[in-house]
């Protein structure tokens, strides 16, 4: 009767534990909801008096449902997964502090309890609990996708919020809330403080089935939570730095956890070596805890010794196998928490790292059982860590690897062929300089597969500040700029190559971004003739492709090069091929612009040139008219001479010789005129021909 009164007052107490612990806590959701209530009254209010026509609930109370259902593939869901997975990781590292509650007095010869310890680690394990509880609720808002719609896409969302419980329910919900509850806590908070008897023995006992009953839980669902996230997101760790540091992490964690079930088995086997010897010497058990502590423990001195396995002569003496490393240390009489915690860890990481080749243990079966779970999760875990390091850090020297591969290659294919010493420099500075714009990525594999959307906006991020230094797209409107940087392909050309030859087919305009060209013509080969110009930064070349572009009557052959066109330092350009800028010129009438006409007239080297070389034949005319009036001038003033001095000068021979002399040269130049003027369609030696002039009447028509 004593007995049943006593779990009576107990469980009256806990009950009253248990209602004074709920009590601020319900009132705090219910001053939160009242809080929302109100709230949700004011905006529906509001609401009312904004709108000027009356409206149904019902479709208010579907999009609110609908937008309190999380989905599954969004990006808050996957981040929160992944704070989940780590406190889930966090949460196993903390419940092992439990097991150091325990403390041997090694002066009383007694078993104590560490109460800080025991209230930092309630405090540490409520807060880690917290995350578990609001994964539950996420849960029950969480939307699934179904099954038989996966057929297309990503499947249809169910929103259903009696289906998505049913399926939580049926899955993880119970793992969750064994994971949740809080079993430490209310041994140590409830429990403990109303038991009447040894602290110690119901500390170990207790505490022992309730982390290993909620260990089993907490470890199981780790690994379907870790699954979910890569299938969602693809990826954990978005860097292969932080993959290896977590799998590391992953090692130093078992290492924790394997260091703290050594120092409570070394408690379990002290504790078993002073129970033999109390049954031995007829001794109460009671005494081996500091709560009923009292002289007469002194005889475990001699009960218990520490003998090296090697020292053991008589079956009496208790054989601690691999607890007594932490006996001879007094690490288990040690109050210092960080002192205690690292000694354990390195034990703990000495030993797996060893696959638990140096434990020398006794003929108990559970410390053999443990010896053996040691060596195996050692070589488990060091055989994943070994793989995923290697994995994670062979990611980020691949591409390096795939280059010096392909440079072999090259190497060797240049060196079975034959090739000349500057064509492979050549080939050496075109594959160095496209590892360093790239870093190895195949932008022309990558880009296309993505939708049109995002390749415009990647194009218009790559290409279009780039775009804009050249002029002659400065007059182009954000549309037309938008389809030509969609269709704009990014060249590069070393130094002393020949982007184009005179007479060659033009393929591709070549928009200049770095570097210089050097663009050179001999008028189709005319001798002594040749006009070169330097292109820099913004200039282009290949403007015949843009005159054949704009007529809408041109033939399929590609026009010709009229110039040649050299790198003089290397060139990064932008290059529109033939069928893109006729595709451009064709449905984008904007391009048939008589701005554009100016523009690309004014930039245009070809219309440069032929502008300097016209202007050039217009001066040697001007100088050759002038030439012609001073002869004229001359051959009047001796005219005139002679008629006033008559035939009595006596230099009147060479006077008259003079004269004959400026009317055959005078005669000479107007029959050159004379000559010219009757051809006109021939154009002067070094007057270039006149670039065909785009069709601009499109717009018009």
């Amino acid at each position: 009767d004593k007995s049943s009164s006593s779990e009576q007052q107990i469980s009256t107490e806990d009950g009253l534990y248990l209602r004074k612990s709920r009590s601020p806590v319900s009132s705090v959701m219910g001053g939160i909801q009242r809080g929302f209530e109100k709230g949700s009254e004011g905006i529906k209010s509001l609401k009312n008096s904004l709108s000027f026509r009356p409206s149904s609930d019902q479709p208010t109370k579907e999009v609110s449902c609908r937008k309190r259902i999380l989905d599954p593939q969004g990006s808050f869901l996957q981040n929160w997964n992944k704070i989940f997975v780590l406190s889930c990781v966090i949460a196993v590292s903390l419940d092992p502090l439990f097991f150091y509650i325990p403390v041997i007095d090694g002066i009383n010869k007694c078993l104590d309890w560490d109460w800080k310890m025991a209230i930092t680690a309630c405090v540490l394990r409520s807060c880690i609990d917290i995350f578990y509880i609001l994964h539950i609720l996420f849960q029950f808002h969480t939307g699934f996708t179904a099954p038989s719609s996966r057929v297309f896409g990503r499947g249809e969302l169910i929103e259903d919020r009696y289906a998505i419980a049913k399926r939580y329910l049926s899955s993880y919900f119970i793992i969750d809330v064994l994971s949740v509850l809080p079993l430490p806590q209310v041994v140590i908070l409830v429990l403990i403080p109303n038991t009447n008897g040894p602290v110690s023995l119901v500390t170990k006992d207790f505490l022992k089935v309730a982390i290993f009953s909620q260990y089993v839980p907490r470890l199981i669902r780790i690994y379907p939570l870790f699954k979910e996230v890569t299938r969602t997101s693809g990826i954990f760790t978005e860097t292969a730095w932080a993959g290896a540091a977590f799998n590391l992490f992953l090692y130093m964690l078992a290492s924790h956890i394997v260091g703290a079930f050594w120092y409570l088995f070394t408690i379990e086997r002290q504790d078993r070596c002073w129970r033999i010897a109390c049954e031995s010497l007829n001794q109460p058990i009671d005494l081996l805890y500091c709560e009923e502590t009292n002289k007469g423990n002194s005889f475990l001195n001699t009960s218990c010794p520490l003998l090296e396995p090697s020292d053991i002569k008589n079956s009496t003496n208790f054989d601690f196998g691999i607890s007594l490393d932490a006996l001879q240390s007094q690490v288990v009489e040690i109050r210092d928490f960080p002192q205690k915690l690292f000694y354990c860890f390195w034990w703990g990481l000495r030993n797996l790292s060893s696959f638990g080749q140096n434990l020398k243990t006794s003929t108990f079966v559970g410390e053999i059982l443990f010896a053996i779970f040691i060596a195996i999760l050692g070589l488990v875990l060091f055989s994943l860590l070994i793989g995923n390091m290697q994995k994670y850090l062979q990611s980020m020297t691949v591409r390096v690897e795939e280059m010096r591969v392909k440079r072999q290659d090259a190497e060797q294919w240049m060196s079975h062929r034959m090739l000349p010493d500057n064509l492979r420099e050549r080939i050496r500075r075109y594959e160095q300089y496209r590892w360093q714009e790239t870093r190895g990525v195949e932008e022309k594999s990558l880009i296309p597969n993505l939708p049109k959307d995002i390749r415009r906006d990647i194009k218009r991020h790559l290409c279009w500040d780039l775009l804009k230094r050249v002029p002659i797209f400065e007059k182009m409107d954000e549309q037309l700029l938008d389809a030509m940087c969609d269709r704009l392909k990014p060249v590069l050309y070393t130094e002393e190559s020949f982007i184009v030859r005179e007479g060659d087919p033009v393929d591709e305009m070549l928009f200049v971004m770095r570097g210089n060209l050097l663009t050179m013509t001999t008028n189709g080969g005319r001798t002594g003739f040749f006009n070169s110009v330097y292109l820099k930064a913004g200039d282009f070349c290949g403007e015949e492709l843009l005159t054949w572009a704009l007529d809408p009557n041109s033939s399929s052959s590609l026009p010709t090069s009229t110039r040649t066109a050299k790198v003089i330092t290397d060139v990064e350009a932008f290059a529109l091929m033939a069928d893109d800028l006729k595709f451009v010129a064709t449905q984008f009438r904007r391009l048939h612009s008589k701005q554009l006409q100016h523009t690309f007239r004014f930039y245009s080297q070809q219309w440069r040139s032929w502008g300097a070389c016209f202007i050039q034949v217009a001066w040697r005319r001007y100088c050759r008219r002038k030439l012609e009036k001073s002869l004229r001038e001359e051959e009047d003033r001796l005219q005139d001479a002679l008629a006033k001095e008559g035939g009595s000068s006596p230099s009147l021979g060479a006077t008259i010789y003079a004269s004959k002399f400026a009317t055959n040269a005078l005669r000479a130049l107007r029959r050159n005129h004379a000559g010219n003027l009757k051809s006109p369609h021939r154009l002067p030696p070094l007057l270039l021909q006149k670039p065909a002039e785009p069709d601009f009447t499109a717009q018009d028509r």
